[in-house]
């Protein structure tokens, strides 16, 4: 709020207003925070890791707001209608971005134009994690992650893989798999995982990296084969599949990520407001119920950490892309 004062007889007045406007653009703006809806925009479909991260955060956080808080789904364009949408929205915590790391540390490096970039927004909080399942079609012969590799080494390019599309954490990080490995398959691109799970079932394409609510049914059920799940631990759906370190790749781990974003200039009191209370939201019961049946991890992690991981990701990630020429656009 910009101030005039034209003369000395009202210096006091002037003053006075002058308090006013820095108490209500700082601690009083968020001691007031929210008076009205808050919107969560979510990057992608009803559905799958990033849909439900939002979901299982929007009803708690809502209560320990006192308001409604409300989930709009914007996908296409690989995030970037979203990413977009939020980072030209006020910055006043009424519009925030739940966004998925495949989108935002690695869009950066495969778009040459996008309506966004990391600097527009600021970390709130890291919500949640999940691994990734290695499936591949009952008709790839080789039973185990070491024997596969061996297979892949010695029928370059015969396998197809499916992705989610271009840019997907499925497609780059089965890229990463063959680049640590020396190896070679044929990317098969589709638009979510529904298409690519379907046509993996049906033998058209082999080879599917994808979280595992998406294939564990059809694992249990012997219609697909699980190498190995790429995270730190087993994945509880799936107990007798083995972690790509045990399954002899020590140091390959693909996971997903899924943090809430503010537009950058974001009072920080307000951000430091939301992250406390979606640190206790995910900390509920229903929020935990979700996660588990879900077979989604929920992992908090404050605005600091959540800015480190941003960083180290988009340098990691953004190796592979550019390795292997990986473009969107």
């Amino acid at each position: 709020m910009r101030l005039t004062c034209l003369a000395v007889t009202r210096r006091a007045a002037c003053a006075a207003a002058a308090a006013a406007a820095a108490l209500f653009g700082g601690s009083a703006f968020a001691q007031a925070y929210p008076t009205r809806p808050v919107t969560l925009v979510v990057p992608n479909p009803p559905g799958g890791v990033v849909d439900t991260s939002a979901r299982l955060l929007g009803e708690p956080l809502a209560k320990l707001l006192g308001q409604t808080v409300v989930i709009e789904n914007k996908g296409g364009a690989s995030g970037n209608i979203a990413y977009g949408q939020v980072a030209k929205a006020p910055a006043d915590g009424y519009t925030l971005l739940i966004s998925y790391s495949a989108y935002h540390v690695g869009n950066p490096s495969m778009f040459s134009k996008m309506p966004w970039a990391q600097k527009d927004f600021v970390p709130v909080a890291l919500l949640t994690a999940a691994t990734n399942v290695i499936a591949v079609h009952p008709s790839v012969e080789p039973n185990n992650l070491k024997d596969f590799v061996s297979y892949l080494k010695a029928n370059p390019g015969k396998l197809n893989y499916a992705s989610q599309g271009i840019g997907s954490l499925s497609h780059v990080g089965t890229e990463l798999l063959l680049v640590n490995t020396g190896t070679d398959m044929t990317h098969v691109p589709y638009k979510g995982s529904g298409a690519a799970i379907a046509d993996v079932l049906g033998g058209q394409v082999q080879v599917f990296m994808t979280t595992p609510p998406s294939v564990m049914q059809h694992v249990q059920a012997g219609k697909l084969k699980a190498y190995a799940v790429t995270g730190k631990t087993r994945h509880p759906g799936l107990p007798n599949v083995p972690t790509t370190a045990e399954a002899g790749m020590p140091g390959f781990e693909v996971e997903a990520w899924v943090g809430l974003f503010a537009p950058a200039g974001t009072p920080a009191a307000v951000v430091q407001q939301l992250t406390e209370k979606v640190k206790a939201a995910l900390a509920t019961p229903e929020a935990k119920a979700v996660a588990d049946k879900t077979g989604i991890e929920i992992r908090y992690m404050d605005p600091a950490g959540l800015g480190r991981l941003v960083t180290s990701e988009t340098e990691y990630w953004g190796n592979v892309i550019k390795a292997k020429n990986i473009k969107a656009d």
